[in-house]
């Protein structure tokens, strides 16, 4: 008995004959085509993305420096002269070299014990770390004043002990701390959990204790998204405007940052240096922009790298 002859069903059959080979190859560019949007769609996203970026993004920026260059460059450099703006610069630097440190640190730590160990409460700290997201900055200020206010819980015993929280540097760097510490162990947590712990329990078994096990296992397989997270907190301290308005009380040249410096400037009809100071924060912003594309790149180049790498030992 003769066997019978195996039979291609008919899409595969054309797909094989289009193609000058067997079914299971790619139809070739036939089907390369039909995977292809048509050039009108191409083009009409593009103009709606361009169109888009341009209108909120390019054009405000554009805005901002031909407001703050009205008067000439003189009149622009001349409005950080100021007394009360070299402060807002100070303090804004001030509060986010303070408060990114403590949010790495933070970060960090939480993002340790939530990916490497169990515990009873973790999923109410990932709903804690996720607090400010879900907060206005304008209500966490608002509870920073009825814990440390003068008629708050602890105003009485701060004014006993001659403590500024409200109104001062240290208000403002608690309110920054707030807003800003879900960026770095939000950063990180994913991706610890991805990488699990095999690595680290390999180290232990080596006899590594745990300072050197994070410093040289941990610590290099997190450093991109470490420092992604950093960026990205250091860019919101800095730009941060609700929570720091409620805290600080608007005393000009002792506790205004910039955003709030920026405020009064422009209530006061002193456009020019308003916007002059609005640049300075868009310039940061950029740079901050710029520092996040660089990282990106630097992290895809490595996936591609590692994937290379895998595929060549396999």
């Amino acid at each position: 008995m003769s066997n019978p002859t195996p039979t291609i069903p008919a899409a595969a059959a054309t797909a094989a004959s289009s193609s000058g080979g067997a079914p299971g190859r790619t139809a070739g560019p036939a089907s390369r085509h039909a995977r292809r949007d048509p050039w009108w769609v191409r083009a009409t996203l593009i103009t709606i993305t361009l169109l888009f970026l341009g209108l909120f993004l390019a054009l405000p920026l554009a805005s901002v420096m031909a407001e703050a260059l009205r008067k000439g460059v003189g009149a622009y450099f001349a409005s950080f002269n100021d007394s009360a703006a070299l402060s807002a610069i100070y303090l804004t630097l001030i509060s986010a070299a303070l408060s990114v440190p403590t949010n790495l640190v933070f970060g960090v730590a939480a993002a340790w014990a939530i990916a490497k160990f169990e515990f009873t409460g973790k999923s109410l700290l990932i709903s804690l770390i996720d607090l400010p997201f879900a907060i206005s900055p304008v209500i966490s200020g608002l509870i920073f004043v009825l814990l440390f206010g003068l008629q708050g819980w602890m105003g009485p015993w701060l004014r006993e002990h001659d403590i500024k929280i409200i109104f001062a540097v240290p208000g403002i760097v608690l309110a920054t701390v707030f807003v800003t510490f879900p960026f770095v162990a939000r950063e990180l947590i994913p991706l610890m959990q991805e990488q699990g712990t095999d690595e680290e329990q390999a180290a232990l078994v080596l006899g590594a204790n745990g300072w050197q096990t994070f410093w040289h296992v941990t610590l290099p397989n997190i450093r991109w998204a470490l420092l992604y997270g950093v960026i990205l907190c250091n860019a919101r301290a800095m730009g941060e405007f609700g929570a720091v308005s409620v805290v600080s009380g608007h005393i000009r040249g002792r506790t205004n940052t910039l955003p709030l410096h920026v405020e009064i400037l422009y209530n006061e009809y002193n456009f020019v240096a308003a916007f002059a100071t609005a640049s300075l924060l868009a310039g940061l912003a950029i740079l901050t922009l710029v520092a996040k594309s660089a990282v990106e790149w630097q992290v895809a180049r490595r996936r591609k790298a590692s994937a290379a790498e895998n595929a060549a030992e396999h």
